[in-house]
């Protein structure tokens, strides 16, 4: 992925990552088996990325339209506990987020990928589209990813902020010692 010099200059300001879950973290799919169970599949390498922002101090929230047991569970399993599920108004929930965490939007980004994220993408420091995001989505991010939701979208994002912030060379040779 390439990142426009603008962008880079905002990546560096970002202190916490917002993200949207269906379409974002997932590909979109919702699948229900015979026992009204839902379940929800995640890119693991979007997790690595994820906690290699969290381990640095990057703080990573949540922000999503639908409720699941299964996110809740991933939350759980990356360590994330900034999460809002439910949410209908998504930019509403940003002046909670803001008072809570101590932030100024300059230091948040989002990554969306439908129409319900818009809102909240026009106010953040630097708003985030999926590949296959929504054509209109994609026209007011800041920054389209190459990947689409679900297939290592998130990752691009988390090594693109870690490198503006210089702290991926120091994670990239910690595995090659």
């Amino acid at each position: 992925m390439r990142v426009e010099p603008m962008v880079t200059n905002r990546l560096k300001q970002i202190t916490l990552l917002l993200l949207d879950v269906d379409g974002v973290l997932t590909d979109g799919s919702i699948i229900y088996d015979d026992n009204n169970a839902e379940t929800k599949f995640f890119n693991s390498k979007d997790g690595l990325g994820l906690r290699f922002l969290m381990d640095s101090g990057i703080h990573v929230g949540i922000v999503t339209g639908r409720r699941s047991e299964a996110l809740m569970n991933r939350c759980k399993n990356l360590g994330i506990t900034l999460v809002f599920d439910g949410v209908h108004d998504k930019a509403a929930v940003l002046e909670q987020i803001l008072a809570e965490n101590e932030r100024v939007p300059d230091e948040i980004a989002f990554m969306g990928d439908d129409l319900p994220d818009l809102p909240l993408m026009k106010k953040v420091g630097l708003s985030i589209a999926v590949a296959d995001a929504h054509e209109a989505v994609c026209m007011h991010a800041d920054m389209v990813t190459s990947a689409g939701g679900g297939k290592g979208a998130v990752r691009e994002v988390c090594e693109a902020i870690l490198k503006a912030k210089g702290l991926w060379e120091e994670i990239l040779t910690s595995y090659l010692q």
